[in-house]
């Protein structure tokens, strides 16, 4: 099993602690409200709304929750602006960086990512520095115990996915983006319950990193994360072992 899937492991463990804090909600509504405003507060016409909807709900978020911040990005209800800026930069041991930020204060977010990419030995790059070692892909997570492996691959694969792969708790299916909303329909259609389904950027190919510098690189993508302006970081590192606090 490949680092970058380590990792999503990880992510995925940490997104439920968010989640039960609420930390999680804040990140989702400001896409919701971001999505809506770019796109309009119609799910069927808006399929970054839709994505963002799905998410949402997945979290638990309340209903009254996710109308009220639709109604925030199309202006129905007062709201704060949002801007999207992507950093790019690189990480201990040369790892690739992108985080995904949606802001309403431009200085204080690239400050607070110049901060965190130098405190763990890594620093802020030029735009388009890194961006060409990744490639938008749409990422299903399906639990073991949904579908015998044979017959979700089938499935998924008839409905325009590239690849399916998997650990021992979870199948993850990728997608190109122009295909996510017929893999997530194939999926609805026999009744598979989806983990999550998100658009994000794969690496192409990836850094080997070890001891030191792992043990930087998680910490580093971990505080990333935890920054409230932060909506997604994406990295190309790869690992064999966990530094031994983090197994």
């Amino acid at each position: 099993m490949s680092g970058h899937s380590k990792w999503s492991t990880i992510k995925r463990k940490k997104a439920k602690v968010d989640a039960q804090k609420g930390k999680i909600f804040t990140k989702l509504i400001k896409e919701i409200i971001t999505a809506a405003r770019e796109g309009g507060g119609d799910e069927t016409c808006n399929p970054r709304l839709r994505v963002a909807v799905d998410a949402a709900k997945a979290a638990n978020m309340p209903h009254a929750n996710i109308e009220k911040a639709i109604k925030r990005g199309t202006g129905e209800l007062p709201g704060v602006v949002y801007e999207e800026r992507v950093y790019e930069g690189y990480g201990p041991g040369g790892v690739a960086i992108m985080v995904e930020t949606l802001t309403d204060n431009i200085n204080r977010t690239t400050a607070e990512v110049r901060h965190l990419l130098s405190k763990y030995n890594g620093n802020l790059g030029e735009n388009n520095c890194v961006s060409w070692m990744f490639e938008k892909k749409g990422v299903f997570i399906v639990g073991k115990d949904a579908c015998e492996e044979e017959r979700l691959m089938e499935i998924v694969l008839e409905a325009g996915a590239d690849d399916l792969s998997g650990d021992e708790e979870v199948y993850e299916i990728e997608c190109a983006p122009e295909e996510f909303n017929n893999v997530k329909t194939a999926l609805e259609k026999e009744n598979i319950p989806i983990l999550s389904a998100e658009i994000t950027m794969n690496p192409k190919n990836s850094v080997k990193v070890e001891g030191k510098d792992l043990e930087q690189v998680l910490k580093l993508l971990d505080a990333l994360e935890d920054n409230d302006d932060v909506q997604k970081v994406h990295s190309n590192f790869e690992f064999d072992g966990l530094p031994e606090e983090e197994s």
